[in-house]
């Protein structure tokens, strides 16, 4: 008999990923230059997501938060990623599938 472990459980919360990229809000609003706090935060985030439940959560908050921002904001947001040398398992986006992030 085989016995499978069960999924991982995401332990990445919408409150731990908002306080990420909480740094990141004013440049996001109002643009300017991404402040390192904005990079540290992603980077802390994207270390600590380390199973496909947390990156899926994780994707599924920042899909949240993209579903409210105009295009300006999604685009200054989208660009965070390539700013801070950081590389984010899915798209910044509202319509982003957050069921294919692995």
């Amino acid at each position: 008999m085989v016995v499978a472990p069960p999924p991982a459980k995401a332990v990445i919360t919408c409150d731990t990923v908002y306080d990420g990229v909480k740094p990141c809000l004013n440049y996001v609003l109002f643009g300017g230059s991404v402040p390192i706090d904005c990079c540290n935060g992603l980077e802390s985030l994207i270390a600590s997501a380390t199973t496909t439940a947390d990156r899926q959560s994780a994707c599924s908050c920042v899909k949240s938060l993209a579903s409210h921002a105009t295009d300006e904001e999604l685009s200054r947001a989208a660009s965070i990623p390539g700013q801070c040398g950081a590389s984010v398992p899915f798209e910044i986006s509202p319509n982003v599938d957050c069921s294919k992030v692995k």
